[in-house]
């Protein structure tokens, strides 16, 4: 029996999913979950998982953090990336984040359950030919991940938010609580990622985004 989180927010495509997963998998459990905060919950409710299938777009996810906070609470859970981003850039950070696959959103069903084989059995997945093109992660982008593993989903979420050019009240309105909480919230984040201004971290938030100029979800 395989035991599989489906981790996308949209739910035409995890039903999609779901139906490519049963056409391949003879027995199957699949658990489904819709932001980073349910696939948090999820993760700790089943102990049983095989592998989580994470979409990189989703609420509380800003692009890159869900894997790296996943990553870092879970390091033995294995992680594909399953996604309609597939530049050879975001690929190889995903890679270097700990992810043991790729797997585009517009593969076969076929083609994903031989990804998932692979990772199952313990090897890595990427798509055809692009293997030596992976580039190894900067000592920028390492550090990065480190800092920003520091971060708890709810200062990320305020680390977003500054990044949307919001003052400290909207993003107490925004999430539903005080300012002087976001103020707390701010100060925590700069001393975890070692930076002293909203500049600062307007900049690094900028470096988690894979598409820096459109804003996909709050």
């Amino acid at each position: 029996m395989a035991n599989f989180l489906i981790a996308d927010d949209h739910p035409l495509f995890r039903e999609a999913l779901i139906g490519a997963l049963r056409s391949q998998f003879s027995e199957l459990s699949i658990v489904e979950s819709d932001s980073l905060e349910s696939t948090i919950q999820q993760i700790e409710s089943h102990d049983d998982l095989d592998l989580v299938l994470l979409d990189l777009h989703m609420p509380g996810s800003g692009d890159l953090y869900g894997i790296i906070r996943i990553r870092e609470d879970f390091p033995e859970l294995p992680v594909a990336v399953i996604s309609g981003s597939d530049q050879l850039d975001i690929i190889s950070k995903v890679m270097g984040f700990g992810a043991m696959g790729f797997i585009s959103k517009s593969s076969s069903s076929v083609q994903i359950a031989q990804a998932i084989n692979n990772i199952l059995e313990g090897d890595t997945w990427l798509p055809p030919g692009i293997a030596n093109q992976i580039q190894a992660l900067s000592s920028d982008d390492l550090n990065l991940a480190n800092r920003v593993a520091k971060l708890t989903p709810q200062q990320y979420r305020v680390l977003y938010l500054l990044h949307e050019g919001m003052l400290n009240k909207q993003i107490a309105y925004e999430l539903n609580v005080t300012e002087a909480t976001i103020k707390a919230h701010i100060t925590a984040i700069f001393k975890k990622l070692g930076i002293n201004n909203r500049t600062q971290a307007v900049l690094l938030a900028e470096k988690l985004q894979l598409e820096p100029s459109v804003s996909s979800h709050s």
